[in-house]
């Protein structure tokens, strides 16, 4: 099987007239029914929706509540190495880019581990840029075992692997996958990939399913928005995400909704995601993936996390850092890119309590 069979039915779909015919009366019933098609979802995402978002967010609330309670997870990012062979014109660790690249050695790691640990949280998604030489799987299962003394689940967001290298991983204790296709449009894709191993749409593609085979628990999805259309991005996110959910009924699935942020000698944004838009393709997704969970960074200035809190988020990072090394005291690098809410984990427990809501520092053991 294969989401790129999906994509297709899509990829010359005609949007604009597909939005023109769309009725107020439509979107109501729609945001009313109990289960939505995929042209459904695709008319929440549209223009015509935009006035119909209070509507959408009591349900997308209501929906929340029901599958997930009044819980957010904490995680936090760990960035293991920043050496990358890729041309990816969005990212601060693109090749071209010239500073100080960096690898954690074990006894580094192992101060980071013991730093972040210090937090109280117990779920981690460790980073490399992609580099298969510089972050063979070999280091990242050394890495893992060390991780295991301090944190109960382990994610990884590294380079698509084969089957075979996810089962190794995940027999060595990962358990869970964030891997963004960036762009789901296949020609913008091969624009902004010009070099590299990750110029592959299809691989990339295929890995959340390879790594479903291979034994995940939980599965990340989303397209990095700013690249292309947003909503029609926005709407293939949502069709991976369900097609893994449904394919793939014992890995828990879930969508992150990542805008551009700046990073040193960054391109510009080429479309703008502004914060409506974001907020109606939460909305719109909650609807149509009643199940899925919601991962918002801290790409996202804080007042408007918090704002997220109630309209389908499930999952935030705290206490980011996204250079290597960054925690520990020891030399750090330059950052992939910058965040825009840096408050430390304490801080965001108790602004998830003011909202009525519990911080989760655990919710898996892996062994």
């Amino acid at each position: 099987m294969s989401f790129y069979k999906q994509y297709q039915r899509f990829k010359d779909f005609d949007y604009a007239s597909f939005f023109n015919r769309l009725t107020d009366q439509d979107i109501r019933r729609i945001i009313n029914k109990n289960r939505l098609s995929e042209l459904d979802y695709l008319a929440l995402l549209s223009p015509r929706a935009e006035k119909c978002l209070e509507e959408m967010a009591q349900k997308a609330h209501r929906l929340t509540i029901q599958h997930f309670g009044r819980v957010i997870l904490l995680y936090t990012p760990l960035y293991l190495a920043d050496y990358c062979i890729n041309s990816c014109v969005y990212c601060g660790f693109r090749v071209q880019n010239k500073f100080a690249r960096k690898k954690l050695s074990l006894d580094e790691l192992e101060s980071e581990a013991r730093v972040i640990a210090g937090t109280g949280l117990k779920h981690i998604l460790i980073l490399t840029g992609e580099s298969r030489k510089h972050s063979p799987v070999s280091y990242i299962k050394e890495c893992v075992e060390i991780l295991k003394k301090y944190f109960t689940s382990i994610g990884i967001e590294i380079y698509p692997l084969e089957e075979a290298e996810y089962a190794e991983l995940v027999f060595a204790g990962v358990d869970g996958l964030t891997i963004y296709q960036e762009v789901y449009d296949e020609q913008v894709y091969s624009e902004v990939h010009p070099a590299g191993p990750k110029r592959d749409y299809r691989f990339r593609l295929d890995a959340p399913e390879r790594a479903c085979r291979a034994g995940i628990r939980s599965v990340n999805v989303g397209a990095l928005l700013g690249l292309y259309d947003w909503r029609t991005e926005a709407f293939f996110t949502g069709l991976h995400a369900n097609y893994l959910q449904n394919s793939y009924p014992d890995v828990e699935v879930s969508i992150s909704p990542p805008r551009m942020r700046p990073y040193p000698g960054g391109a510009a944004p080429r479309v703008m995601v502004n914060d409506k838009n974001l907020v109606q393709y939460m909305l719109a997704f909650r609807l149509f993936v009643p199940r899925g969970g919601i991962s918002i960074s801290t790409r996202e200035r804080p007042e408007l996390r918090e704002y997220l809190i109630k309209l389908g988020t499930t999952r935030m990072s705290a206490g980011s850092c996204t250079a290597v090394g960054g925690r520990s005291g020891a030399d750090k690098s330059t950052g992939q890119f910058e965040i825009s809410d840096e408050r430390d984990v304490a801080t965001m427990a108790r602004v998830i309590y003011s909202h009525g809501y519990q911080p989760v520092y655990k919710d898996w053991q892996t062994i």
